[in-house]
């Protein structure tokens, strides 16, 4: 039963991003909002709810292991796995001056993250912090670039305002509810087979959180559209860190547990850097360099199962 209880939420949690998505580009476009405010507010935030709603509700249940090592692991997915797999179909370009400004705030980020892990404690005055941070960030994109990826198609004629909202908060519905069974399964799945709850959330929920993301990023390269896979995964890791993150700690302040502080904020930041790299060297990403990442994944999660076997 915990068993279909993981695959349901999972199933929820997808599909509301999906619906949440959809609805929320369509309400957008008829509401004639910018295509910036279209493209990476409301994809951003769209391919980043689960993992919030997954952060928020894990937070709400005393798991913090699950409420940052979701963040964590997504953040390493998304570079080692999403955008390996969207280079292994394509070459993914990337523009000099994108990776100047959003490569620059996902490095700062990141590393403030890990300054703020040794605190031991994520507060409530540190997520607004990082809300701030987030918001100078939106503000600095706006006014450095208007051009902003509109990999979104048309609006769908027959579809209203109304009808496209509605959509969207079916979405949201099933986030919530996603989330909510996937949080529960997980602790019960982690209590069940002696493993860290942390170990738990750095790896499938974090994986599968992270499925909207790995689905617009095939998409956009199947489409011809591969600088749209890069920009997803830095402007999803940027929201995960200063907006999930920040939205957690005012719901719920999040005590940074102990096993985190190994070696998983490490390959987190490694990765971040060996994305910027590799995007900076040749203006892409390559097909060899997204096997590089790929195979870092396939290590980080075999490091992962048996820190877990050897703990149980």
């Amino acid at each position: 039963m915990i068993y279909l209880v993981f695959v349901g939420g999972l199933v929820l949690l997808v599909g509301g991003a999906e619906l949440l998505i959809r609805g929320s580009v369509v309400a957008a476009q008829r509401l004639r909002l910018s295509p910036l405010i279209i493209g990476v507010v409301l994809v951003g935030f769209g391919t980043s709810s689960p993992e919030l709603v997954a952060s928020v509700t894990a937070a709400l249940q005393n798991s913090p292991g699950i409420a940052i090592g979701n963040v964590v692991g997504s953040n390493i997915c998304n570079v080692l796995l999403i955008l390996a797999i969207g280079a292994l179909i394509r070459p993914l370009p990337t523009q000099p001056r994108t990776v100047v400004r959003d490569g620059s705030a996902v490095l700062v980020a990141t590393v403030g993250f890990i300054a703020v892990c040794y605190l031991g404690l994520i507060s409530r005055p540190i997520g607004a912090v990082l809300l701030v941070a987030l918001t100078t960030y939106l503000v600095w994109c706006y006014r450095s670039d208007q051009h902003v990826v509109d990999d979104l198609g048309e609006a769908p004629a027959s579809m209203s305002f109304a009808a496209a909202l509605l959509l969207a908060l079916l979405g949201l519905a099933g986030l919530i509810g996603g989330a909510y069974l996937l949080v529960e399964a997980a602790i019960s799945l982690a209590r069940q087979f002696g493993v860290s709850e942390t170990v738990v959330g750095l790896s499938v929920v974090a994986l599968g959180t992270s499925l909207p993301e790995l689905a617009a990023t095939v998409v956009a390269v199947m489409r011809g559209h591969s600088d749209v896979a890069f920009g997803n995964v830095i402007g999803s890791n940027i929201y995960n860190i200063l907006g999930i993150l920040g939205v957690t700690a005012l719901v719920h302040p999040i005590a940074v547990p102990s096993d985190l502080m190994g070696d998983d904020i490490w390959i987190m930041l490694a990765s971040t850097v060996a994305m910027v790299v590799f995007a900076v060297t040749g203006r892409r990403i390559s097909r060899w360099e997204g096997g590089v990442l790929l195979l870092a994944y396939v290590g980080y999660v075999s490091y992962l199962m048996e820190t877990a076997t050897s703990a149980s």
